[in-house]
Order: structure tokens, then C-alpha cells, then sequence
């Protein structure tokens, strides 16, 4: 069985920016000699790796909604200049758009239960829309 992981994309203004972001960080990894897999960097390791990876991806929240996710393909655990233990989160390069779900803030990563996850857009349920406007709609029941 697996689980995901949802995570709040902080500072990202929608899809097409967290994939610019992605592509500059991998070019900036290979251009250090580093695998240009797009990598997420966290001070906690996630203890349920074996369920992350069997299947699992990372949900990204940004500016409030769900949607996006990226499949996880490693978690490499190393230490930091500063002695501090880390955890890079290895990612799959390719976004796939799930339908737009309203998430709260929270700090860190969390755990999804594969059941509470949005499911992948089909081209319906105001995926192309502007957030705000998703989230009205969706308030409405619209969506």
C-alpha cells in the first residue's frame, strides 16, 4: 500500500513557475556535476519510506489548492555544511496536474492518504481556471 506526501509550494505563483523553478535548480545541480533529478530539501526524513515509494508522490499546494504532483523516486539522507542531518527528497521531473483541491496552511510535509487525494485532471473541474476563481466556484459547489 502507499501514501503520499503534500507540501505547500511557498512563494510559487502556479504550475508553469514551479516548473521553471524545478528546471533552473536541475541545471544549476548539473552544472555542479550533480544529477539534475528536481529535488525537494527537508530537515525531517519521512519515516513511512517504504510506502512513499511504492507508488507515492508529492502533492504540491500552491497558493492554497492543490494542484499539482510530481512521483517520488528517492529520499537521500545526507549532512548539511553545518552538521545539521537532511533529507533531499528525489523527484520524478514530470508535473501532472491533479483537480484543484483548497488546502489549509500547514509547516513542513504531510502525509496523504491515497483515498483524500485529488485525483488527476481530465481537463474538467476548473483546472485551467485562476485560483482564486477555482476556489470561488468550488465554495459555490460549482466544481
Amino acid at each position: 500500500m502507499n501514501v503520499h506526501l503534500m507540501k505547500l509550494a511557498v512563494g510559487v505563483e502556479d504550475v508553469d513557475h514551479l516548473a521553471r523553478l524545478q528546471r533552473q535548480r536541475s541545471a544549476d545541480f548539473q552544472a555542479r556535476g550533480l544529477s539534475p533529478q528536481p529535488r525537494h530539501f527537508t530537515r525531517m526524513t519521512p519515516k513511512r519510506v517504504a510506502e512513499l515509494l511504492d507508488g507515492g508522490s508529492m502533492y504540491w499546494v500552491i497558493k492554497g489548492v492543490i494542484r499539482v504532483r510530481q512521483l517520488l523516486l528517492a529520499f537521500d539522507r545526507y549532512t548539511d555544511e553545518h552538521g545539521v542531518k537532511r533529507c533531499a527528497i528525489v523527484l520524478h521531473p514530470g508535473l501532472v496536474a491533479t483537480q484543484n483541491r483548497p488546502q489549509r496552511a500547514f509547516q513542513g510535509w504531510r502525509y496523504l492518504d491515497p483515498a483524500k487525494a485529488p485525483e488527476d485532471a481530465s481537463g474538467g473541474g476548473g483546472d485551467g481556471l485562476p485560483v482564486d476563481l477555482a476556489r470561488e466556484l468550488d465554495a459555490l459547489g460549482l466544481l
